[in-house]
């Protein structure tokens, strides 16, 4: 990062095509990643971004092909197997040149959506994301992406409330542990959050867990450019 440019890779998972601030029916999730990655490119122009619409667009589930395919050894994969890892291997390297992922990901019956459960399939790679050594001493597993500071922020939705930490229906919440885990285990473990609750009540509720969620996300983007501005002051100061 000699520019101290930040790539960003935005992601949204709703099955819902428009933001809930635009459309009647639109997505919360939409609403508040779109809501970062504006704030973020107000403040710095200069940064990549790429997006990527899971919930329209979602990736092709893993198969009997897939497994053959990513644990075949790479010299040895006929062409049929690179054909069948290509898209997989494009969201690997996306995710590997991104610094800041903003992912737009709602509740869907306690855990998350399918085509974000596909994404998380597809990029948990051996040999892309993560190591593993069956004869490797201690853990034959380990992290393929902790060469360099990457940072998740995670924007969910939720119908009930209570499912943030020490709430009512905690235990419930299969959503913000599960994607912590798998993003944790290729070495992303710097995990932001913001989500929105009442969904299904409506009225003053939900407004109110709105605006509570966007005042979130905003004070998100304040405290992550803080950051990334001390680190390339230090960096500089190395230099």
């Amino acid at each position: 990062m000699g520019s101290f440019m930040t790539a960003l890779l935005h992601l949204d998972a709703s099955a819902r095509p428009g933001r809930s601030d635009l459309h009647a029916h639109g997505s919360h999730t939409r609403r508040l990643s779109a809501r970062f990655t504006a704030r973020w490119h107000a403040a710095r122009t200069t940064d990549s971004l790429l997006y990527r619409d899971i919930g329209q667009n979602p990736p092709a589930h893993v198969d009997g092909a897939w497994i053959h395919a990513a644990f075949t050894p790479e010299p040895a994969r006929a062409p049929w197997m690179h054909q069948r890892l290509a898209e997989s291997d494009a969201l690997v390297n996306e995710l590997i040149a991104a610094d800041l992922i903003v992912a737009g990901v709602p509740m869907y019956n306690f855990g998350v959506p399918s085509g974000f459960k596909a994404y998380i399939d597809n990029i948990v790679r051996v040999g892309r994301s993560f190591g593993f050594d069956r004869a490797r001493a201690g853990e034959p597993y380990w992290p393929l992406l902790d060469e360099r500071p990457r940072t998740l922020v995670l924007l969910g939705s939720r119908g009930d409330y209570g499912y943030g930490p020490g709430g009512r229906i905690e235990a419930m919440n299969h959503v913000e542990p599960a994607v912590r885990t798998a993003f944790a285990y290729i070495g992303i473990t710097d995990v932001r959050s913001a989500a929105v609750e009442y969904d299904e009540f409506g009225g003053d509720r939900l407004a109110a867990s709105l605006r509570t969620a966007e005042a979130a996300v905003d004070a998100l983007v304040d405290t992550l450019l803080a950051e990334r501005a001390a680190r390339a002051g230090q960096q500089l100061v190395m230099a």
